[in-house]
């Protein structure tokens, strides 16, 4: 079983699943333990990853042997739930093949920032922020609040956390520039206008990866929550904001009441963004990901969102349209998500 246009290929993880139980059952295995604790590690990664695939075979050809109990009966509907069910796991177990990288399995913090438009802008970040949202309560994850700087229409940036498995492997299909088209309430002249919102992602860092950051390397600084006011704004002088001095990354948390809890969001947050900045510096030589560094850069607009002069939403790299805007607008991106996964997996 090999899929096609993923990275899944049975007989080689079956292969190395038992190179590796050898491994384990040899007697001298607990000899080096970080080595084998590394080897365990890599054994259970590779058998989740076959596991369901194997669970899926297993109930296709149960589904054979009652279509052709169906097909006898002339009642074919009898198991047209069981073939849906079965579609779904296909489709799911698919997506979970291109993801390539450990940290696709993390949570993600997600942060938009408003760009050219104005007011307008600051709205257009007020409905991707929806977006998201609606998004992470459709596919079970959970959220919070980490930074939010309001303005007058809208949001000039927030940040959230995304809390669940394989939130950062999908969203990193959002990074980019995303443009919207419409006719602005804000203009009395009915005038079209153009806005932009930069998205970005980085992962959820857990203690097995370690990040050391010396109070030298840093400075801390309180201030009092900014901002057009609104229910989510802490007033109180508690806000925090963090630099990095040697890389120049600045991470802030302003929504919780205390500075404890705010600082401790904020060194999160810039522990992820500093894991994903070496990362990119070691493979700076790749070509790739040079690439990939451009595609994450301000000037790389990834999809546009039209409301007049008629309804459209497409990205421009994988060329997916979806003329039903509201539905979009509404958190279903899952389709732009998995068409984006596809078409980096061939590239």
């Amino acid at each position: 079983m090999k899929m096609s246009g993923g990275s899944f290929d049975s007989d080689k993880i079956k292969a190395q699943l038992k190179e590796y139980e050898k491994q384990i059952n040899d007697n001298n295995f607990w000899n080096d333990n970080k080595k084998a604790q590394e080897i365990l590690q890599n054994h259970n990664i590779l058998k989740d990853k076959i596991e369901p695939w194997e669970n899926l075979i297993s109930k296709l050809q149960d589904l054979r042997e009652l279509y052709e109990i169906a097909e006898s009966e002339k009642d074919i509907a009898l198991i047209d739930n069981d073939i849906n069910k079965l579609k779904e796991q296909y489709k799911h177990l698919l997506t979970l093949s291109y993801f390539k990288e450990d940290i696709d399995i993390y949570s993600a913090f997600l942060t938009i920032h408003s760009g050219a438009g104005g007011t307008e802008a600051c709205d257009w970040v007020n409905m991707l922020y929806r977006i998201y949202l609606r998004y992470s309560e459709r596919r079970g994850y959970k959220t919070e609040l980490i930074d939010l700087l309001e303005a007058e229409g809208g949001i000039k940036s927030v940040t959230i956390e995304i809390k669940g498995e394989y939130a950062y492997g999908l969203l990193k299909s959002e990074i980019g520039i995303h443009r919207l088209v419409r006719i602005s309430p804000f203009d009395a002249a009915k005038k079209r206008h153009t806005s932009f919102a930069s998205v970005f992602i980085d992962p959820v860092i857990d203690d097995k990866i370690e990040i050391i950051i010396k109070p030298e390397d840093i400075r801390i600084d309180t201030y009092r929550a900014s901002g057009a006011g609104g229910q989510h704004v802490n007033k109180t002088s508690s806000a925090v904001r963090i630099t990095h001095l040697q890389t120049g990354i600045v991470t802030q948390s302003q929504t919780d009441r205390s500075q404890h809890r705010n600082k401790e969001l904020a060194m999160k947050v810039l522990k992820s963004k500093l894991y994903k900045y070496y990362k990119a510096l070691e493979q700076q030589k790749n070509k790739s990901k040079q690439e990939e560094k451009k595609d994450i850069s301000w000037g790389n607009q990834i999809r546009s969102y039209i409301f007049q002069p008629y309804t459209l939403v497409k990205d421009h790299r994988t060329k997916f349209e979806n003329p039903n805007i509201i539905s979009v607008m509404d958190g279903n991106i899952d389709n732009f998500i998995e068409e984006y996964l596809k078409w980096k997996n061939l590239s």
